[in-house]
């Protein structure tokens, strides 16, 4: 794979950094776009009702709006310290602070628990910086496991049904597909398939949270199954948080199975993202081949004029056009697409080439019996190279073709 990447001195991994590069900054643009036209005007109504009620506030009670802001501040100062109107369980107990070290080191980040203290910030840093990394291992694995448990299956069918028609050697004892996991390279399952079946687990593990968020948290479905995909997927805006009030109904079951679910969510959305990262590397390498292919077609065609002019490479006779009349028949559109292409000619152009010459030759030693000497076309010089029977002849003619053109 040369091509562009050649002319620019660059190596296919640095031209896929800056294609993927290119079509993620294209993505932002679009989206943000898309969500600009969305939200905007929703935002511009929210403010314009906020203002009305902010004034209408302060005529009605008579407070001053410098007092009326500084009121206000204190309450989103209170709402970050975790204090709200309504009860709400306990930040920093120990059940409310193991939520928020599972929100840090999943990478959620809901934003809802945030340490206030200079110590607890210096300590999240490096309590984050190794929880992070060892649950970034963690989902890797999984996702290994999830391709070799796969892998699995797939070759115990496979032998079931061989031993199913007989065809099992007696030397494979039953059950050695899950014993032998040396055995397993030879079945890892295609990405298109690993990529179906988490994608199928994430939407029936986020189908089945939503049906349990909905109820026990009083959202509905839409923004339960928002919930789930913000969660899953580490994003974590912090706008919807599950088990956040002070007591639900079968509390610790309701706490255990979001538990679950949000495990078991962020390692299927995770692994789906590598996943998918693996077939986005796919169309890359397969957009930078397709742009190699069109800038070599391109170089092809400009470098068609560069050959000397009487340089003898295959298919320059017929791009100068003279090919001879006796040969206008014989050559197929293959052939001559590779003569003109450049290309070495195969042992099949040279056969015909061969019987063509006979073929000449033959006619010149027959006209030259029967009386008819040949003549030489006038537009041809007259330079010692005409004249002459047989193969020297067609030699000689081939010459003085060669010589005129200069």
């Amino acid at each position: 794979m040369q091509g562009c990447r050649s002319l620019l001195h660059i190596n296919e991994d640095n031209g896929r950094f800056l294609l993927l590069a290119l079509l993620i900054s294209l993505y932002l643009l679009c989206g943000a776009a898309v969500f600009s036209a969305i939200e905007r005007p929703s935002e511009l109504e929210a403010q314009s009702l906020w203002n009305r009620t902010f004034f209408n506030f302060s005529d009605t009670f008579n407070i001053s709006l410098q007092d009326l802001s500084s009121f206000l501040r204190d309450y989103e100062a209170a709402i970050a310290a975790g204090i709200r109107a309504d009860s709400l369980r306990p930040r920093w107990d120990f059940t409310g602070a193991f939520y928020f070290v599972g929100t840090v080191v999943s990478t959620i980040g809901f934003g809802m628990t945030t340490p206030a203290t200079v110590a607890g910030k210096v300590f999240l840093i490096f309590y984050g910086l190794l929880g992070c990394a060892g649950t970034i291992l963690f989902f890797n694995l999984f996702l290994e496991r999830i391709i070799t448990l796969l892998a699995v299956i797939m070759k115990a069918f496979h032998e079931r049904q061989l031993r199913r028609s007989g065809l099992l050697p007696p030397t494979i004892r039953r059950g050695s597909a899950f014993s032998d996991s040396g055995s397993l390279a030879g079945w890892k399952p295609s990405v298109y398939y690993v990529m179906m079946i988490l994608g199928l687990s994430a939407i029936i593990l986020s189908c089945c949270a939503s049906a349990m968020y909905t109820p026990v948290e009083g959202w509905n479905y839409i923004d339960s199954l928002y919930y789930c995909f913000v969660t899953f997927s580490t994003i974590g805006f912090g706008d919807l948080v599950s088990s956040q009030n002070a007591a639900y109904e079968n509390q610790g079951l309701y706490r255990f199975g979001n538990f679950v679910f949000i495990l078991m969510g962020v390692c299927c959305i995770y692994s789906l993202f590598n996943v998918i990262s693996i077939v986005i590397k796919q169309v890359l390498n397969w957009m930078l081949k397709k742009m190699d292919c069109l800038c070599c077609r391109r170089c092809h065609k400009t470098n068609a004029f560069l050959g000397r002019r009487n340089a003898i490479t295959p298919g320059s006779r017929l791009r100068r056009g003279h090919l001879p009349s006796e040969t206008e028949g014989t050559c197929d559109s293959d052939t001559e697409g590779r003569r003109l292409s450049g290309e070495m000619i195969s042992m099949r152009d040279l056969t015909a080439s061969n019987k063509v010459s006979l073929a000449i030759m033959q006619k010149q030693l027959s006209e030259t019996a029967n009386g008819f000497p040949r003549t030489v076309c006038g537009s041809s010089r007259h330079n010692g190279f005409s004249g002459g029977v047989g193969a020297l002849a067609i030699m000689n003619n081939r010459l003085a073709e060669t010589s005129d053109t200069r």
